[in-house]
């Protein structure tokens, strides 16, 4: 996987806020030499997040955000700067653009209190440098100009600096050693788009080859034959989620079975919030209201795996009647409290910043949450032998 076909989740996420004209439009366009952020004289000329990614030299693989104007004014103002509060739950570093001819304003100090209350690692830049009498000099602000091209090239090395240091990770690498056979089942489906595997099947294949595993990809109807023909019992079978109970009635027990999305849970650093979230599904009683949360917005990457499948299992298994509500995308409840349960995708178009902001939220509001592939496993009567060989 090149670095141009790094997934959304796996970049780092840059956003540039402050207020509307302040230069954040030029300041991005000169920043990765693109003109790809519309720019005005007119104030609010940007009206939604723009995103980009793309390689960009110190930095790597990153995703770029512009978001509208802070300061926007009126009702369509305030749905500006709704999504840009949105933006701050997936910003691993933001960066204030201040208007250099103005200075700090109570807008940008707003800001500021919001990088600080999320914990994001944040730079100032004083921009439209070229204007400016040096009269309203920021202290520890990188003055810039996009226009002359100061600063810019500090501004990147800066980022470069500030960029969080990542622990290897692996989705399945380190559970097995190089020449160990791992089965992975992969139903098709309407949930892949035509003629490719789902996101996280893509990246465990490609974990499982870099550690030299021997890598078998198979339907759940070819399973059992599959697995008759090995002279060796294979070190793994991962399997989706939605055919869980049926691979594990298939799969002995003395052969590790989990589910990519146990694994994506491991991965993004939420599997012990979750397992400990599942508990709750066993307590929920009549009129108990469900929320199912999933990450994608256009193309579903989970198809009816959250609004039918999900569901269907929950009432079968409880034998309660639910409230069941889905979001998607950015339409994450801001409020909690008022369910029983979350039950969120597993977040492999979320940044880590944003999926893990998700569980702990609920978590501070006090209310359980897990994931597809640990409730499934959960109501399937199967989630301690799908997360015995894994630990977190």
């Amino acid at each position: 996987m090149g670095m141009n076909d790094t997934p959304a989740g796996e970049r780092i996420h840059i956003g540039f806020f402050g207020r509307r004209n302040a230069g954040k439009s030029s300041l991005l366009n000169a920043v990765t030499g693109q003109e790809l952020a519309v720019v005005s004289e007119t104030e609010g000329t940007t009206t939604d997040p723009v995103y980009k990614a793309m390689e960009l030299l110190p930095l790597g693989p990153v995703m770029l955000i512009d978001t509208p104007g802070f300061d926007d004014e009126g009702a369509l103002g305030e749905q500006r700067v709704k999504k840009t509060r949105q933006v701050l739950e997936k910003t691993d570093i933001a960066v204030l653009v201040t208007d250099a001819s103005e200075g700090m304003t109570a807008c940008d100090e707003e800001l500021i209190a919001l990088f600080k209350e999320r914990e994001i690692s944040y730079i100032i830049v004083s921009a439209k440098s070229d204007k400016a009498d040096g009269k309203n000099h920021i202290m520890g602000a990188i003055e810039v100009s996009a226009k002359t091209g100061t600063g810019i090239h500090e501004l990147k090395e800066k980022l470069a600096a500030m960029l969080p240091d990542r622990e290897e990770r692996h989705l399945a690498a380190d559970l097995v050693k190089p020449m160990d056979t791992v089965v992975l089942v992969v139903p098709i489906d309407s949930a892949a788009p035509k003629g490719r595997l789902i996101l996280p099947q893509q990246q465990t294949i490609r974990d499982l080859l870099e550690a030299g595993a021997v890598t078998v990809v198979v339907r759940e109807s070819e399973l059992a034959r599959t697995l008759a023909k090995f002279k060796e019992k294979p070190a793994f079978v991962i399997t989706d989620s939605q055919v869980f109970e049926e691979v594990a009635a298939i799969v002995p027990a003395d052969i590790p079975l989990t589910s990519f999305s146990i694994l994506m849970a491991r991965y993004k650093g939420f599997l012990d919030i979750a397992v400990e979230g599942v508990k709750a599904i066993d307590g929920l009683k009549d009129g108990d209201r469900v929320l199912i949360a999933e990450g994608c917005t256009h193309h579903r990457q989970c198809d009816d795996i959250g609004t039918v499948k999900i569901p269907r299992f929950l009432k079968k298994y409880t034998g309660k009647d639910l409230v069941i509500e889905t979001s998607s995308g950015t339409g994450f409840p801001e409020d909690l409290t008022s369910y029983a349960l979350v039950i969120h995708c597993g977040g492999c178009m979320l940044n880590e910043r944003e999926v893990l902001r998700r569980m702990r939220f609920a978590k501070k509001q006090g209310v359980p949450v897990t994931n597809y592939g640990i409730a499934i496993a959960q109501m399937k009567g199967i989630l301690g032998r799908s997360i015995e060989h894994v630990h977190f």
